[in-house]
């Protein structure tokens, strides 16, 4: 019986971990949009690019 508790719990823990990360990932625009604005009103000044920062110059060359 001991070592079905430890499965379980095991199991559970794994699941709670999926759970946090699927959390992550689902909300992660809101995460860093709440990043930027608390490192912005702390006047720090972080990587907040865009991603699409290296692809600007991209209208120059549909001409």
């Amino acid at each position: 019986m001991k070592i079905a508790r430890f499965v379980l719990k095991i199991v559970g823990a794994c699941l709670a971990l999926a759970a946090a990360a699927c959390c992550v990932i689902a909300y992660w625009d809101k995460i860093t949009e709440a990043v930027a604005r608390v490192g912005a009103k702390l006047g720090l000044s972080c990587c907040c690019c865009s991603d699409y920062d290296d692809f600007d110059d991209y209208a120059d060359w549909e001409d």
